[in-house]
């Protein structure tokens, strides 16, 4: 039995960073991190167009407050305000933290950090490195980790949360290179896992973010909260799904239907800031101009035009976007629009946390031995909608903060006992019963019929009768997963078959999740818009939603939002009609 004082799970921005804190602060720590790629590859290096923060280098008025307000009402008011408070306090130092770190910002004329505008914004707070932002930070975070020795067991899955006697005492973890299995003992571990959009056929993120530990949180009993709330990027591009950042759209793109109209312009909700409409409500809009025939020549999306910025600022300012655009359709955008449909993007719900990032179960008590922080961890910051350049601020922010609690956590707690023959052999026999799977249904083709199932019954609009449907359908997939699907590859080394069976089994629990919570949820907030429950509804539903298993099956239940803020300023922080 291997061992540590702290295991990270995730080698993303949140888990990155929170390795760092530790190794900073606390040299002497044993830490480890676990990640089933190499933390290069980890889903933040994706991260396009900037981390938001109060700097005023751009605008003198902006503030913390001003930013906190942006984000409460951003996310439909569903956020906890006093972990905003935190996000948006810390932001300029993170930043600055980043910089001294190495991170190349790009730069104003007089040499301070630039900032561009994003959709839901006050104020112009947006900091970017091109718009290769998530390259940027996690390039020197991880360079930190390796300079200060932090050990990496970079591809190895981690199978299960060990879960015992209501504290959690390690991983058991399987190495993908060479099919051992260890178990690894920690007196404390957290989880900087990431987001679950493979569950969805169309989707920004990579092939990596399947849900892994927000399953094995479930698995354990644990609840997932807010999981309805998946976002929908408004500009994914046609066919193929990969992000065009909001970026573009910061620096002055334009949306244009069929009919060559900027059609933000016709929604009342939109016609102030156009294409800087928070997510959820452009991601509509997209949506409702398809659905009524005014998609570019009747088709399922529309136009991102960026022809009138000139071709010195697209190739300064957004090169990765034109790169992609001419890598992947062969079109240049200095000479031609691009095509795009929403895309899904990022996951607001995520494994329940305190402000301190300790995972918190059904009955809102602190889990001993286990943080969680990052896009799989729910603070909450983002509510039932993010605003762009939130998220990378949550992972520098609460990683960070989470490595120092962690540290903190673990100089008096005691190495817990377990007896790892147990777990060794049901991983054992876990692995060797799915190679042995020689049913009917292919591996690849049950996941994309999860993936259309998800899409069709739970995509940007949603009501009861589709959801009921789907969730039958998620349970008949789970069932042929169980007892009828056929793996093909057998061996035991880098076996990417036995990794992707591992992964749908994420994908399902976390779908059915996913569906349940969408169906308890009768309102229309944020990123969750029910047809037939078109109104958000206060009185009854601001609260989170959770979602857990029990006896192999989802259940409910919710629990209060934090409304601190409200004591600074009433007026602002109350909730209300969401206005742009």
């Amino acid at each position: 039995m291997l061992e540590h004082d702290v295991i990270i799970v995730g080698g993303g921005l949140a888990g990155s960073r929170a390795a760092v804190a530790i190794a900073q602060n606390y040299p002497n720590l044993n830490l480890a991190l676990i990640s089933k790629v190499h933390p290069i590859r980890s889903h933040s290096v994706a991260a396009q167009g900037g981390i938001a923060a109060a700097l005023k280098n751009v605008d003198a008025h902006d503030d913390w407050l001003t930013h906190a307000f942006d984000t409460v009402k951003g996310s439909d008011y569903l956020a906890d305000q006093n972990a905003v408070e935190i996000l948006t306090k810390s932001a300029a130092e993170v930043i600055i933290d980043l910089e001294h770190l190495g991170v190349l910002f790009s730069r104003a004329e007089d040499g301070r950090i630039a900032q561009r505008a994003f959709g839901g914004h006050t104020n112009r707070r947006a900091c970017y490195a091109a718009d290769k932002t998530g390259h940027a930070i996690l390039h020197e975070l991880v360079s930190g980790m390796m300079r200060y020795g932090t050990r990496v067991y970079q591809e190895w899955y981690v199978m299960q949360l060990i879960y015992e006697d209501g504290e959690v005492k390690g991983v058991v973890a399987y190495c993908i290179e060479t099919g051992a299995i260890e178990i690894i003992r920690a007196r404390a571990v957290m989880f900087a896992t990431g987001g679950y959009g493979r569950v969805f056929n169309t989707t920004s993120n990579d092939f990596s973010s399947t849900g892994d530990g927000l399953c094995l949180t479930a698995i354990a009993g644990l609840p997932l909260q807010d999981m309805e709330f998946v976002q929908f990027h408004p500009t994914g591009l046609y066919p193929v799904g990969v992000l065009i950042s909001e970026a573009v759209r910061g620096e002055g793109a334009y949306l244009i239907n069929d009919l060559g109209d900027r059609f933000m312009a016709n929604y009342p909700i939109s016609a102030n800031k156009m294409e800087l409409s928070p997510r959820d409500i452009t991601s509509r809009n997209i949506a409702q101009e398809i659905r009524a025939g005014r998609g570019i020549n009747g088709g399922a999306y529309v136009y991102l035009d960026v022809r009138h910025l000139g071709r010195e600022k697209i190739i300064s300012r957004i090169p990765f976007a034109r790169e992609e655009g001419m890598r992947l359709l062969g079109i240049d955008c200095i000479d031609l629009p691009l095509p795009v449909r929403p895309t899904v993007h990022y996951s607001m719900g995520g494994i329940p946390t305190n402000i301190d990032c300790q995972v918190i179960d059904v009955d809102s008590q602190p889990v001993p031995g286990f943080f969680a922080a990052g896009e799989c961890a729910c603070v909450s910051v983002h509510g039932a909608n993010r605003l762009g350049a939130n998220s990378l601020l949550e992972c520098v922010v609460f990683g960070k903060r989470a490595g120092e609690k962690i540290a903190a956590y673990v100089s008096d707690r005691p190495m817990p006992k377990l007896d790892e023959s147990s777990y060794r052999a049901a991983a054992v026999a876990k692995v060797k019963g799915l190679l042995d799977r020689q049913g009917a249904y292919r591996l690849y083709d049950l996941r994309a019929d999860l993936q259309d199932v998800m899409t069709e019954h739970c995509g940007i609009f949603r009501d009861r009768e589709s959801l009921t449907q789907g969730l039958a359908e998620i349970r008949r997939i789970a069932e042929c997963y169980e007892h009828d699907l056929h793996v093909d590859d057998r061996s035991s080394t880098f076996n990417m078959d036995l990794i992707a069976t591992l992964e749908l089994r994420s994908l399902i629990t976390v779908g059915e999740i996913i569906m349940k919570s969408a169906l308890q949820r009768c309102e229309s907030r944020g990123a969750h818009s029910r047809s037939d429950y078109p109104q958000r509804h206060d009185e009854a539903w601001l609260c989170h939603s959770l979602g857990y298993l029990e006896q192999g099956t989802v259940q409910t239940s919710t629990r209060s939002v934090d409304l601190s803020l409200q004591a600074i300023d009433r007026d602002r922080f109350t909730p209300q009609e969401r206005k742009y």
